[in-house]
C-alpha cells in the first residue's frame, strides 16, 4: 500500500523550549527513565519512537509556535492576508520590525532537541533485545529517526542556510559553547543527502500494516530530498553575492562563492527518480456531471480522499484550525473569518477557457494589468451565475466567472451561497459589506479585509455548525510538487528540457480541466524566461495554503521577495462599502502594508542562542 499518513500516538510529555546549548544534549523520556531503561522494553522504544516523530512539522496549524519548530508561514506570504491581531506572531514579522531578540519564529532549539531525540534513538535502539524487537525492524525504525533527523536539519537550513552538523555522536556536556559555530552551506547539504541516501537504502517502499501508516518510506526520503536539493539549486543558497562574505570564525566561507548550473541538473534527477518508482499518481476524482465539477473534486480530494495515491507521506490530522479561522463567522460555529487568500493569489488562478493567468502585474493606483488574451474582466456583474460546487444562481462579480477548478475549491467571495451538506434545506448567503452577515466591522479583529475567505481544507460534508470538526490527510511530500519540482529543475538545468518541462506541467493542468501551457501560451516555446514565470505561477496555485507556506519559501529561495513581499499598500475589495456592488471595488485603504527588509532573507539566530553560542556567526544584516 502507498498511503502514508501519520497516525501515531504521541505518549510523552510535551517538551519545553530550552535556550542554553547544553539543553540540546539533554536526553528526554518524559519520565525520568534512563537510557538503558528506555531501550530495554518494546513499549518504552516505541513510546520514544513517537516522541522523534513529534518533531515533524506541524503545518496544518495556521502558524508557528513560538514554542516549536511546527506550524505555517502562510501567515507571512503574499498569498494569504490574515486579519486577527491577538495572540499572533506573524504581525513583527511582515511589519518589517523582527529582530533577533524576537521571541517568535525561533526554531532553533527546538530542532536541534529534535536532532539530539533522533541520534539517542540511533545510537541505542539496538540495545534493545531481538526478543522485544526484531533486528530487521530495529534497523527500519533506526533509519526513520535519521529521516527525522535529515526533516530537522532541512528545516533549519531553510530557515538559516548554514547551521552547525552535530553528526552521530551522543551529547556531549563536556563541549565548550563558545567553540560551535556553523559549517559551510554545501557541507550541510552534502551531510543531509548522505543521510537520506542511507534512508532510501533500507526504508521500505510501502507500508502494509495499517496502523502504522505515516512511517517514513523509500519514497518520503527520496521526496524530502528532491526538495532539499531543489533549494539547493536555487538562487538564494547558489553563488548569492549578497551571502558571499559571510565566513566563520574559523575565516570559512558560509555560502557557495560561485554558481554551479549542474545543481538543477542534480534536482531533476533526484525528483524523477521519484517519478520512475511509478507509485504514486495524481489524485483524480471521477464524481460529479461535468469536467468541472470533476477536477474540483479532485483538487478537494487530495485532502479529503484519505489516504489516497497522490500522498507519498503525510500525516492525519483534525481541520478544526483551519475551519475556525478561515470559515464565515456565524455561518459556522465558532467561524472566525480571519484566515483568508490575498487578492494577489485570487488574481492568479487561470481562466478555464484560454488557460492563461489573468493578471500580469499592477499599475501603481492597484489597477490590476489584464491580460487581454485571457477573457477575464474586473468590471461589473452576471446575474444568475450558477456556482458550480453548488447548483445554485447568485449574483455574481465577473472576475469570478470562468475561472479554473482550483480557484472554485478554495476561494470563497462575497455574494456565494453557503450550504449546509448536512442539512440542504438551510442555505445562507454569504455578504462581507457592511450590514452583511459577515460585517466588515468586528471587534474581535476577526473578519476579512480582503472580500475572501477560504475553504479548500474545509470538507463541505461536515456539520461544522454543530462543531464537529472533519479530519483529512495533510501531505508533506505529494506528486504534484514533484512534478512541479521537477519540471522547474528541467527548465533551468544547463541541458535545458523544455519539453519534459512542459509534459508535467501539462499534467497539473489537466487535472484542473485547462488546456496545455503550449496552447494558452504558444509564445512560451523556446523562451525560458517565460516558462520561469509561469511556473511560478503554477506552483502559487497549485501548492495555495500547503506545506506550511509554499509560497513563502519559493520567493525567498528565488530572491524575488524583495519585489513580492515588500509593498506599501496592499489592495483588497472594498468591504467597507455601504452596498454589494461598491464592495467589488479595489482598494488599498483598508489592509496593512507589508515590508520586507533584505536581510529577511533568511532569519536570524536568536539573541537567546547567541548569548550562549558566542562565537556563533549571525546572518548577514542582523
Amino acid at each position: 500500500m502507498k498511503k502514508n499518513i501519520l497516525k501515531i500516538s504521541i505518549l510523552c510529555s510535551l517538551l519545553s523550549v530550552f535556550t542554553s546549548c547544553n539543553d540540546y544534549l539533554t536526553y528526554n523520556f518524559g519520565d525520568q527513565l534512563t537510557i538503558d531503561e528506555a531501550f530495554s522494553k518494546r513499549g518504552t522504544v516505541e513510546r520514544y519512537f513517537a516522541n522523534v516523530y513529534s518533531y515533524l512539522p506541524n503545518f496544518e496549524d495556521r502558524q508557528v509556535s513560538e514554542f516549536s519548530a511546527m506550524g505555517s508561514m502562510i501567515p507571512l506570504s503574499d498569498e494569504a492576508y490574515c486579519s486577527w491581531t491577538a495572540w499572533v506572531n506573524y504581525l513583527t514579522y511582515n511589519q518589517g520590525s523582527y529582530n533577533p531578540s524576537t521571541n517568535s519564529y525561533n526554531i532553533w532549539p527546538y530542532s536541534y532537541q529534535g536532532i539530539n531525540q533522533c541520534t539517542t534513538f540511533m545510537n541505542h535502539i539496538n540495545e534493545c533485545p531481538d526478543s522485544e524487537i526484531s533486528a530487521a525492524n530495529k534497523k527500519i525504525m533506526k533509519e526513520e529517526a535519521r529521516f527525522v533527523r535529515a526533516y530537522c536539519y532541512f528545516n533549519l537550513v531553510k530557515w538559516f542556510g548554514p547551521v552547525y552538523i552535530w553528526g552521530d555522536q551522543d551529547a556531549d556536556m563536556s563541549i565548550r559553547p563558545e567553540e560551535v559555530d556553523r559549517h559551510p552551506l554545501d557541507k550541510c547539504i552534502n551531510f543531509i543527502v548522505e543521510e537520506l541516501d542511507k534512508c532510501i537504502e533500507v526504508l521500505p517502499l510501502t507500508i502494509t500494516d495499517a496502523s502504522w501508516y505515516g512511517r517514513a518510506t523509500k519514497g518520503a526520503a527520496m521526496a524530502l530530498k528532491a526538495r532539499l536539493l531543489l533549494y539547493a539549486a536555487s538562487p538564494l543558497f547558489n553563488g548569492c553575492d549578497y551571502y558571499k562574505d559571510v565566513v566563520n570564525k574559523d575565516g570559512e566561507y558560509l555560502f557557495p562563492q560561485s554558481y554551479d548550473p549542474n545543481k538543477w541538473e542534480v534536482a531533476a534527477k533526484a525528483s524523477k527518480e521519484i517519478i520512475d518508482l511509478g507509485l504514486y499518481n495524481l489524485y483524480k476524482s471521477n464524481e460529479g456531471s461535468s469536467t468541472l465539477d470533476k477536477a474540483i473534486k479532485s483538487y478537494q480530494g487530495i485532502f479529503f480522499s484519505h489516504w489516497n495515491e497522490e500522498i507519498i507521506f503525510g500525516r492525519y490530522v483534525g481541520s478544526w484550525d483551519w475551519i475556525h479561522n478561515a470559515n464565515p463567522a456565524i455561518l459556522t460555529k465558532e467561524g472566525q473569518t480571519g484566515y483568508c487568500p490575498s487578492l494577489k493569489l485570487v488574481d492568479t488562478y487561470p481562466m478555464e477557457g484560454s488557460g492563461r493567468f489573468p493578471i500580469t502585474g499592477y499599475q501603481s493606483d492597484g489597477t490590476p494589468i489584464i491580460d487581454s488574451k485571457s477573457g477575464y474582466s474586473d468590471e461589473g456583474f452576471v446575474e444568475n451565475f450558477i456556482h458550480p460546487c453548488d447548483g445554485l444562481p447568485i449574483k455574481a462579480h465577473n472576475s469570478v466567472v470562468g475561472r479554473d477548478a482550483r480557484f472554485y475549491a478554495s476561494v470563497v467571495w462575497s455574494g456565494m451561497n453557503w450550504i449546509y451538506q448536512f442539512d440542504k434545506e438551510n442555505i445562507q448567503k454569504i455578504t462581507f459589506h457592511i450590514g452583511g452577515t459577515c460585517g466588515y466591522q468586528n471587534s474581535t479583529g476577526y473578519y476579512t479585509k480582503v472580500g475572501y475567505l477560504w475553504r479548500r481544507q474545509t470538507d463541505p460534508t461536515y456539520d461544522t455548525q454543530s462543531g464537529k470538526w472533519p479530519y483529512y490527510t495533510w501531505p508533506y511530500f505529494r506528486l504534484g510538487e514533484v512534478y512541479l519540482n521537477y519540471a522547474e529543475a528541467c527548465n533551468e538545468k544547463p541541458n535545458r528540457e523544455e519539453a519534459e518541462a512542459l509534459k508535467y506541467i501539462n499534467l497539473i493542468r489537466e487535472r484542473s480541466g485547462l488546456n496545455k501551457l503550449e496552447e494558452a501560451y504558444p509564445e512560451v516555446k523556446g523562451n525560458q524566461e517565460l516558462l520561469r514565470e509561469l511556473i511560478r505561477k503554477e506552483r502559487m496555485v497549485e501548492l495555495a495554503f500547503e506545506g506550511g507556506g509554499f509560497r513563502f519559501w519559493d520567493v525567498h529561495r528565488w530572491m524575488i521577495a524583495e519585489k513580492e513581499f515588500d509593498q506599501p499598500i496592499i489592495y483588497g475589495r472594498n468591504v467597507a462599502a455601504t452596498n454589494f456592488e461598491d464592495s467589488w471595488k479595489r482598494t488599498g485603504e483598508i489592509c496593512r502594508p507589508q515590508a520586507f527588509p533584505k536581510k529577511y532573507y533568511l532569519f536570524p539566530i536568536s539573541q537567546d542562542q547567541l548569548n550562549e553560542m558566542k562565537n556563533m556567526t549571525q546572518n548577514k544584516g542582523w
